[in-house]
């Protein structure tokens, strides 16, 4: 069972009741002090709210053996008549058209008509209620200095903010102030979107109330939070994290003078080597420019990501777990770094949408996959065969490390989907609510399927990257269709066929938020096949690789809820890749009343070097039928 964390006294509280206490106006006070809890229209919560603040108050009074304390802050204090307010004098007398008389006589007139006023002007003896008010405010000022805390980055979230709140934040993990500043600074100013519950009003208390304690938390939200994604450029994004000797990306992770690499023990005579390079950083560097060259675009592919990444994690194990330079390892760290890929601790792992700006960023999502370790050993291979061959290094401590067995099996049909689970989720996909954000997903997993493309080459296609063809159909006529350029892995360009219906689609979203229908438009250009048009942006922005991913793998488990058996299990684990394989299986095998799509035809639209690759296909939709068979 879960033990209940109590809620603590801030000085907002005691702010507030004093505001109370005083007459002031209930619902300015409110969003002065303790707008936190909640919209002050919310009259439940309001008068909950007081009533627990009086509770505790009064408990706390108890706890120091002052019941009389404990009464007087439960007592209403407008329960006592407050004493009629007098007139000043200057009031008495320009009432009574005495502005003429003399001081004297007006003093004289002023205590004939109030004789229980005393000396002019000075007032009556304070009502009860006033008497009432100061002797509780003087209580509230001794139980501020004795219960008032401030928030600490470990305490839980239950312990300040709103229940309810606080609930919705424990639930997908954020327990503590702590953790949960670092997920607003690493995630930024949507940050809430990952918190079900929790909406913008609600971030927004949030979020003052952080920058109000920031001092005494000692926790800074970033001024990135603060500012939408769209108007943060590169260089602001950049500046969240600073480089430093840590767990950071490449280009900020700084190396130790004693790690550098200039004195590795690997390291070739100085003077036989081709490469501009002082350190192990700027080798690592040389290599990933190598692997750019002609690319004037200043993106990396696919593959130039794979590149780096594979180099980053190692520059950041040999320094940061080995405690050696990257120039020193041997054929021993090289083996021990292997079986490190295969269980990395947890604080190396995150989730892959944290972005490399962001603090949340890690280098591995967690232990990998036998073919991924293979893919990285290769890499790394290739990295320090670069940097032997340019004799920044004597040797290659990969050259001969073996990956795991590797058992070239036919394409595993249990990830693609099939035919009665791909309409069942496109079904869904129909119905799904009309928004942008939705049909943006129904584009994104339609054209995935229909054309077999690469997470990133979709997400990469423009506008400008389809073309209208004319061909002729089998009765040998005239047709008009659309084909989409592609740049695929290697810089290898190819020409996929786009169903027509698709290319309409897109063509209605355009015109709904105002572009040019006709999608070659010269003002269509630069537009992305899965833009994202957001009301707050001028110009449509690119849907990333990780948001279309995200994206998927919740719908599909949303599908998967319609569903029983293994059929329910099948889409659960469903990703975008599965479409690319559902693609590549179905057209190879041919829907009931359809021809197969000759061999050479889906080799191009997946993109294959090797019709040999393709034609694993062939035997994932054999095992597939016996599947059904059975």
């Amino acid at each position: 069972m879960k033990a209940v964390i109590p809620r603590k006294l801030h000085r907002g509280h005691f702010a507030f009741m004093r505001a109370l206490a005083q007459g002031l106006e209930e619902r300015a006070s409110w969003d002065r002090y303790l707008r936190l809890e909640g919209e002050h229209t919310d009259l439940r919560t309001v008068r909950r709210t007081i009533a627990w603040i009086r509770d505790e108050f009064a408990a706390a009074a108890r706890r120091e053996h002052r019941p009389g304390t404990a009464r007087l802050i439960l007592l209403d204090a407008d329960r006592f008549s407050a004493a009629p307010a007098l007139p000043s004098l200057a009031e008495f007398a320009e009432a009574n058209g005495m502005e003429d008389f003399s001081e004297s006589e007006q003093v004289e007139a002023y205590e004939a008509a109030y004789p229980a006023a005393g000396k002019a002007g000075q007032g009556a003896r304070p009502s009860w209620r006033a008497r009432v008010v100061e002797r509780q405010l003087e209580a509230l000022r001794w139980l501020e200095n004795l219960v008032a805390q401030d928030p600490r980055p470990l305490d839980s979230v239950s312990s300040w903010l709103n229940p309810s709140v606080a609930s919705r934040l424990e639930r997908v993990g954020l327990r503590t102030l702590h953790a949960l500043v670092e997920h607003i600074n690493g995630i930024g100013a949507r940050w809430w979107v990952h918190v079900p519950g929790v909406g913008e009003l609600k971030a927004g208390r949030i979020l003052d109330w952080l920058r109000a304690n920031e001092q005494v938390l000692g926790l800074r939200i970033g001024a990135h939070a603060m500012t939408p994604r769209a108007q943060l450029g590169p260089l602001a994004l950049a500046a969240v994290v600073p480089g430093g000797t840590a767990l950071v990306p490449y280009e900020k992770f700084v190396l130790p003078a004693e790690l550098d690499g200039s004195a590795g023990t690997n390291r070739a005579p100085r003077g036989q080597c081709l490469l501009m390079a002082a350190n192990d950083h700027e080798a690592v560097g040389a290599w990933l420019s190598a692997k750019r060259a002609g690319d004037a675009s200043g993106d990396l592919s696919a593959t130039q990501r794979a590149y780096r990444k594979e180099a980053e994690r190692l520059l950041l194990w040999a320094v940061l777990e080995r405690g050696k330079a990257l120039s020193s390892l041997t054929v021993g760290d090289a083996i021990d770094y292997r079986d490190f890929l295969l269980d990395p601790p947890a604080h190396w792992c995150g989730a892959r949408h944290h972005q490399r700006w962001s603090p949340l960023w890690r280098p591995m999502e967690g232990p990998l996959a036998p073919s991924a370790l293979r893919q990285a050993i290769a890499i790394l291979r290739s990295l320090h065969a670069f940097l032997v061959n340019r004799n920044y290094l004597v040797g290659n401590p990969f050259a001969t490390l073996a990956p795991p067995a590797s058992l070239q099996q036919p394409l595993d049909s249990s990830r693609a989907l099939s035919f009665a689970q791909w309409d069942h989720v496109d079904a869904l996909l129909q119905a799904h609510a009309d928004t942008e954000a939705r049909r943006r997903l129904r584009r994104g997993m339609r054209w995935l399927y229909a054309t077999g493309l690469r997470l990133a080459e979709i997400t990469s296609a423009k506008c400008e990257d389809l073309q209208q063809v004319e061909y002729r159909g089998a009765d040998g006529a005239l047709a008009i269709g659309w084909q989409l350029a592609v740049a695929g892995k290697g810089g290898r360009g190819r020409q996929v066929p786009v169903p027509p219906a698709l290319v309409a689609e897109l063509e209605d979203e355009l015109a709904r938020h105002g572009f040019e229908r006709q999608v070659g438009a010269v003002s269509n250009r630069g537009i992305h096949v899965l833009a994202r048009f957001d009301a707050e942006l001028r110009r449509p922005a690119a849907w990333s690789a990780s948001g279309l991913y995200q994206a998927i793998k919740a719908f599909v488990a949303q599908a998967a809820a319609g569903l029983r058996g293994p059929d329910a299990q099948q889409l659960k684990k469903a990703s975008t890749h599965w479409l690319r394989h559902s693609h590549g299986s179905h057209a190879l095998r041919g829907r009931e009343g359809q021809v197969p799509v000759p061999i050479q035809v889906v080799q191009n639209n997946l993109g294959h070097a090797s019709v040999g690759t393709t034609a694993m296909y062939l035997a994932a939709a054999r095992a597939q039928s016996h599947t059904e068979l059975r």
